[in-house]
């Protein structure tokens, strides 16, 4: 096993080359896999997560690196194997205001492909709901509210569901009780017009 790392902190991604590079189902697919391992995984191991070939997965894995969103890690024993494993355990995209319309573009296909991602998982459940076990189906939320908020309201809301949600990542529980899932919670707090 290797020896923990420190988490780095959340990194934001602001270049349109990352965008791109990340704009991919499969890529998100893959970092969101490697975001939850603190040692990583092989090309197999990601190509099984993601419904690809090892190969095909390999050619991500590199695009990935090449974008400085994952690294490799320290061999776990077989120099045949090669491990990669992410320089964060999550990120935000970030273009900012004001920038050039190829910078606003990649942001919002990186946006666009991510809630596609997540509107699929929604589905997803729809299609499986009624054949879960009772606890999660009656666990299971969607919902739409809509608050009247300041901007210092809407932050301090932000921080407070994020410090909630905290304890439970993936990554960092680590003694987590029998019975557990892995929960897809889909986070956002837009002003609408």
């Amino acid at each position: 096993m290797t020896e923990p790392r420190a988490e780095r902190a959340r990194v934001t991604i602001s270049d349109p080359q990352v965008m791109r590079a990340l704009a991919h189902p499969v890529r998100l697919a893959i970092t969101e896999y490697l975001s939850s391992l603190p040692d990583g995984a092989t090309a197999t191991e990601c190509a099984e997560i993601v419904g690809q070939s090892p190969s095909a997965t390999s050619y991500h894995l590199r695009e990935l690196a090449k974008a400085g969103l994952i690294e490799p890690a320290p061999s776990r024993g077989d120099a045949r194997e090669r491990v990669w494993r992410t320089v964060s355990a999550s990120w935000t995209v970030d273009a900012g205001r004001g920038v050039e319309p190829e910078t606003r573009a990649a942001e919002r296909a990186l946006v666009e492909a991510w809630l596609a991602r997540d509107l699929e998982r929604s589905r997803d459940w729809l299609r499986r709901a009624p054949d879960e076990p009772a606890e999660w189906y009656d666990a299971a939320r969607l919902a739409d509210i809509q608050l009247l908020l300041t901007p210092d309201e809407l932050a301090e809301l932000n921080e407070a569901v994020f410090q909630l949600m905290e304890p439970y990542r993936k990554r960092v529980r680590t003694d987590p009780p029998p019975g557990v899932r892995t929960v897809s919670v889909h986070y956002k707090a837009l002003p609408l017009d």
